[in-house]
């Protein structure tokens, strides 16, 4: 009968044969940043990301948090200064291209249409090199180290892409409870505001009735008896 000491040795060295298993067939490999940076009225901020070979795909999200209307302008150009995407006023944006020339891609927010808010932007730049489409590729072609896809592969690429959509779907619900409780903090305020006008209104009225009724008073002629 095997003793406890080496079947917990047996359980660590599969798992740690798995864990290598798991790091070699890693389908990309992704260059991620994500920030949050406070643009100040008539701001320009631009942000970079290096890509150093061809046909990179190039993730983009952005979100205004709070600030204002929640917009803002975006100018996203490649390393030759080619427009790549151009928006005015928008709350927030996902999106994908493909990034053909090697260099420096711009990522800026630009926040002229404010004269004094200042925004919180919530963004993220990943340039993803895809091994996954290559390696589809030469199966297809029967060039591949392997004829057929690993089930492990495909389950790992599956369970990638899920927590992708669960990543998203934090950012957006992260987006809208920011939002929110900007508008909650703003209604509160103005109700705040709006009962200290109304009681020093109230105030303000009670003292001139109190001044006019005085006034109507000690000016009356006295009569005597």
């Amino acid at each position: 009968m095997p003793s406890p000491l080496s079947t917990a040795a047996s359980l660590a060295l599969m798992a740690l044969v798995t864990l290598l298993s798991v790091s070699t067939i890693s389908p990309a490999v992704v260059d991620a940043t994500a920030l949050t940076y406070n643009v100040a009225a008539h701001e320009r901020a631009c942000f970079y990301a290096w890509n150093d070979i061809p046909k990179k795909k190039i993730a983009f999200y952005f979100a205004v948090q709070s600030g204002g209307s929640f917009d803002i302008d975006v100018d996203v150009r490649d390393p030759h200064q080619k427009q790549l995407l151009s928006l005015e006023k928008e709350r927030q944006g996902d999106f994908v291209f493909t990034g053909n020339e090697v260099g420096e891609y711009s990522f800026c927010f630009s926040n002229d249409m404010s004269t004094f808010a200042e925004k919180a932007v919530d963004f993220e730049i990943s340039v993803e090199h895809e091994k996954r489409a290559a390696q589809m590729e030469a199966t297809e072609k029967g060039t591949g180290p392997q004829a057929h896809t690993n089930a492990m592969d495909e389950s790992l690429f599956r369970l990638s892409g899920e927590l992708s959509q669960i990543d998203r779907m934090q950012k957006y619900f992260k987006t809208r409870e920011n939002r929110n409780f900007a508008t909650v903090i703003s209604t509160e305020s103005r109700i705040f505001w709006f009962s200290m006008s109304e009681s020093a209104l109230i105030v303000i009225m009670s003292a001139m009735q109190v001044f006019v009724v005085r006034t109507f008073f000690s000016n009356g002629k006295r009569s005597y008896v």
